[in-house]
């Protein structure tokens, strides 16, 4: 028992606790109402400058790169119908040499008859892609496909 007497509770202090802070302490003021009006319409103002500066110049890669598109359309339809033009050459060589041990066969004919007859002779039918892609290896028909689905 001896160990009781040393313990000591723990008490508030004589004088009492302080007082607790209910009331509201307000924030201290970096900026007033009318600095920050100021400084949103000037920013406003600046920002919209420099959008406005932007887009001319925007504007102008715009029409420049439209100008570039309008000149280059022609020359590469050209070359995309001069390729096209090319293959069909090129399918009409290898008809011709898949079948010079026929003497009855004509290219571009079906058994000698003529597969349009109603258009003249110098009139281009466009075949279907099989017809194009006939004497070429299958993955190229493949790929030219899925590549113009999947676009």
């Amino acid at each position: 028992m001896s160990s009781a007497g040393s313990f000591a509770q723990d008490l508030p202090p004589k004088e009492g606790y302080r007082p607790f802070q209910i009331d509201r302490i307000p924030l201290r003021t970096w900026v007033t109402g009318r600095a920050a009006l100021f400084g949103v319409l000037a920013s406003t103002i600046v920002g919209h400058y420099i959008y406005f500066l932007n887009w001319k110049d925007e504007h102008r890669h715009i029409l420049e790169m439209r100008s570039s598109r309008f000149a280059l359309k022609p020359l590469l339809l050209a070359e995309r119908d001069r390729a096209f033009l090319k293959q069909l050459k090129r399918n009409r060589e290898e008809e011709k040499e898949l079948m010079k041990y026929y003497p009855s066969w004509k290219v571009g004919t079906y058994y000698g008859e003529p597969i349009y007859r109603s258009l003249p002779e110098d009139q281009l039918v466009e075949p279907d892609a099989y017809e194009y892609y006939a004497h070429s290896h299958p993955d190229h028909y493949t790929k030219k496909h899925l590549y113009f689905m999947m676009t």
